[in-house]
């Protein structure tokens, strides 16, 4: 007669064994809350995939939600806006085109950043503007007094292609991408002093016209500093993203075709969730692509893609996850 113990053990191999024959059930990953623009749409698509506020507006390069939920945006080539959603009204404005000395000068502004200061009210912030065509990083406070300017070093200036998106990483760093140049730059607030750089490099021997798979280029378009030093790039036509450490080497990546079913174009923005997982902005890919990409960096495993091509169209080169707290972007 077997013993209670012998019957628990003989029962637990014989489940194991059949374990064995079960299909796997693929992982479920759950949707995001997002905000976007695309198609002349600005929009906030909830975790079904459903719009659950949208407004005209044209396209735009980088985009921030603020903490009481208004939205800063670009209008237009040069003016940094914050909208009330609630409203649908613009509550504030900076033109870059005739502020602080631009007037009359070739200016756009492809990047800005709210920086919040200490224990000040969630409506009482430092606004950082990257100005193409001037060439330089400047921080304004709410009335548009300025309080910071920084000149950049551009090898091949143009005001549409001097910059593409910047952060401030400390409290006197700025991370740069010249779209124009190919390169990313470190610099000095204040002084411009370039304190590290890297070129992109080009994938193919030659560069070549276009904007979706089939154009090649350096033309980075976003990098974030990552917490151990190393800097994480997208680069842009360069259809790829890649982890530079301080020493300039590559020391992990993602290319074009290496994702299944998934074909990188021009490869804008990144989003560093709180899990460790990248987003990956997918602009130009055409139909049947994903418009952004979560992977996880560890395995390369693709655990969420939004595909909205339909509604936003081929050209959503910014766009912010809603609904994790803590993302480094």
């Amino acid at each position: 007669m077997q013993t209670s113990s012998q019957l628990v053990i003989r029962l637990t191999l014989t489940l194991l064994a059949l374990a064995l024959f079960l299909p796997v059930p693929a992982p479920v990953f759950g949707q995001h809350r997002l905000i976007t623009q695309g198609n002349g749409q600005l929009s906030i698509v909830d975790k079904a995939g459903e719009v659950e506020w949208t407004m005209d507006w044209g396209g735009i390069h980088d985009i921030h939600v603020l903490p009481n939920g208004h939205i800063m945006v670009q209008r237009g080539a040069a003016e940094v806006v914050e909208i009330d959603p609630a409203t649908k009204e613009v509550v504030w404005s900076y033109d870059a085109r005739t502020m602080n000395g631009n007037t009359g000068k070739a200016v756009e502004v492809h990047a800005f950043q709210p920086l919040a200061k200490p224990g000040a009210a969630e409506d009482d912030w430092r606004l950082m503007i990257a100005e193409s065509g001037t060439a330089r990083i400047i921080e304004v406070d709410r009335d548009g007094v300025l309080h910071s300017n920084t000149p950049l070093t551009v090898k091949n200036p143009h005001p549409h292609m001097d910059t593409r998106l910047v952060r401030k990483i400390a409290d006197d760093r700025y991370l740069v991408c010249h779209e124009g140049d190919g390169a990313v730059r470190e610099y000095q607030q204040g002084t411009g002093k370039v304190l590290w750089e890297y070129d992109i490099p080009m994938i193919k021997q030659d560069a070549r016209g276009g904007e979706g798979a089939e154009a090649s280029g350096n033309k980075c378009f976003g990098a974030l500093r990552l917490q151990d030093g190393n800097t994480l790039i997208a680069t842009g036509n360069g259809h790829s993203v890649i982890e530079v450490n301080p020493k300039k080497e590559i020391v992990w990546s993602v290319s074009h075709d290496e994702l299944p079913d998934i074909r990188l174009a021009w490869v804008t923005t990144l989003e560093v969730l709180p899990n460790g997982h990248y987003v990956i902005g997918n602009c130009h890919a055409g139909a049947g692509q994903p418009l952004l990409v979560e992977l996880d960096p560890k395995t390369k495993q693709v655990v969420w893609t939004f595909d909205q091509f339909d509604r936003f169209g081929n050209s959503v080169p910014n766009s912010q996850i809603l609904d994790m707290a803590g993302a480094l972007r």
